[in-house]
């Protein structure tokens, strides 16, 4: 008779989910089976240390992605089937893509083990932008690079667990437009009326704190809009840019519902595509302004193509405190190129720990941060 592992008795696999040291163990034994991964959900504190961000690399093989853990240099012995294309955005377990025709798509990579069936909805597709601002043949350019008319996306609950708060928010090409579409009360996108403040394009980073979505445009100025019961967004101007030295790339993060924080990016005057430095800035509501933090204490920071994601620490199993994790954050001009620029910032003594992953030498498609997920 063969063993019937999909109905072993809970306390037998309890004691085999507090001896897993490795979040790869973790999310191979949820994968398993369905009772295998609700027990692996309901063990909160163990899951709560075994999720940790990790890099979906491609595998330069058709809907082939590899999972690497930068903490301990390791590659998971599982890989996800997703499309081998650029996300602008990983949020709340789900990949956020463009396709053709412009629709947007929201791909759970977790849904997609292969090996394993492919679960219902492991892909939502939205209804397309609309180009009315291009001309045909800007149209007919984009269409061709249609994952790359995406800026940045995000949303603010999981489509599937929680589709009645779901709001999904993109920024896209070619003046960094907002748009904005609730998923189970729209059938077209919202798009951010500018009218009141005409330098109100070129927004560059969009982040979801306390109830709020809040915007950083090209001048560095915090805004924030409510999404309101009438498909309308209510902008307003919170703080005006930070003055001091040019950066090349920043960053809002929700920093655990706690802080939101505005991180400032520094590359090589020699050589763009590597990263020297970074600032932290804290946003402090009650002044309206932006403070230097010098110090992220327990937490660490993951960022880089359109994912900003925080955690705390002492809860995730490796992650080194007080510091920020990077790779390569794509823009236009590196179309076709390698993206290596990857590696640890220590915020204490500033100085930065390379990553040498020979992944990332072999693909032509820039990795993305993603925290796995275990619900099935």
């Amino acid at each position: 008779m063969d063993p019937d592992w999909a109905n072993l008795p809970k306390h037998l696999l309890d004691s085999v989910v507090k001896r897993l040291a490795l979040p790869s163990d973790y999310l191979q034994f949820s994968c398993v089976c369905k009772s295998w991964c609700s027990v692996a959900k309901d063990n909160k504190s163990q899951r709560s240390k075994m999720i940790t961000p990790m890099l979906l690399i491609s595998a330069n093989k058709k809907h082939t992605w590899h999972l690497y853990r930068v903490m301990d240099n390791k590659i998971l012995d599982l890989q996800v089937s997703v499309p081998n294309k650029r996300y602008c955005g990983f949020s709340k377990g789900w990949l956020i893509t463009l396709e053709n025709n412009f629709i947007v798509a929201l791909i759970n990579p977790f849904f997609r083990v292969k090996g394993k069936q492919k679960k219902e909805n492991s892909i939502i597709r939205l209804p397309p932008l609309t180009c009315k601002d291009l001309t045909p043949r800007r149209i007919l350019h984009w269409s061709r690079r249609s994952e790359s008319y995406g800026v940045k996306a995000m949303i603010s609950a999981d489509p599937v667990l929680n589709a009645s708060d779901c709001i999904v928010v993109i920024i896209y090409e070619e003046l960094k437009q907002m748009a904005f579409i609730r998923l189970s009360k729209d059938t077209t996108w919202t798009y951010i009326d500018r009218s009141a403040d005409n330098r109100g394009r070129l927004i560059e980073e969009v982040a979801y704190f306390r109830d709020r979505f809040y915007a950083v445009d090209y001048w560095r100025r915090l805004l924030s809009f409510d999404i309101t019961a009438q498909s309308n967004s209510d902008i307003k101007l919170v703080a005006q840019s930070i003055e001091g030295k040019k950066f090349d790339k920043k960053y809002i993060v929700n920093s655990n519902e706690k802080e939101l924080l505005m991180v400032q990016r520094y590359y090589s005057r020699e050589d763009s595509s590597v990263t020297i430095g970074f600032k932290v800035f804290e946003f402090k509501f009650d002044k309206s302004e932006w403070v230097e933090k010098n110090d992220l204490g327990d937490v660490a920071l993951f960022l880089g193509d359109n994912t900003s994601i925080s955690v705390v620490t002492s809860s995730s199993s490796g992650c080194q405190s007080n510091s920020i994790y990077f790779c390569h954050d794509y823009n236009e001009n590196d179309y076709g190129r390698r993206y290596c620029d990857c590696g640890v910032y220590d915020v204490k003594s500033q100085t930065i720990t390379r990553y040498d992953i020979p992944l990332l030498k072999m693909t032509d498609r820039p990795a993305i941060w993603v925290v796995p997920s275990f619900h099935l």
